[in-house]
């Protein structure tokens, strides 16, 4: 089993692409996506993606607009905002609507997949609550 499946958005294909390569040596499940709309579609359809790590500078729908859409429809996955371009303003914007962490590109891999880490641990904990959550309501409707 991999450390976590993940899906890192950017719109540099070169990053991506190195990143990639980085992530999989290390056993992180990785998809790819270039734009906020297709990061929004992969995750419509794979349900095993736990941790999204995000650009901040796009074009077209940037990385807190996706931000706050994968908030919106997929509220469990965990999102590590990742920028070449950080200021305070966009870190406490992408934390205020629910990032799970923020770091500045280039980063260390190491504390990237720590990052990473700890964000799928989060994700799993939070669905082992959902799913006790679910048996406990199930059980207690017995006579």
């Amino acid at each position: 089993m991999s450390i976590a499946k993940v899906l890192l958005v950017d719109d540099e294909k070169a990053f991506v692409e190195a990143m990639t390569r980085r992530l999989v040596k290390r056993d992180v499940a990785i998809e790819a996506a270039y734009d906020g709309q297709e990061a929004l579609a992969k995750l419509a359809r794979d349900s095993g993606i736990e941790v999204v790590i995000l650009d901040v500078k796009m074009p077209g729908m940037d990385g807190i607009e996706t931000l706050a859409e994968i908030r919106r429809q997929f509220p469990l996955v965990e999102t590590i905002m990742l920028t070449g371009h950080a200021t305070v303003e966009s870190a406490i914007e992408g934390m205020k609507r629910g990032a799970f962490d923020y770091l500045m590109k280039p980063c260390d891999i190491d504390a990237l997949l720590a990052k990473v880490s700890e964000a799928a641990a989060v994700k799993r904990r939070r669905e082992e609550k959902i799913v006790a959550a679910r048996v406990q309501e199930i059980t207690s409707r017995r006579p």
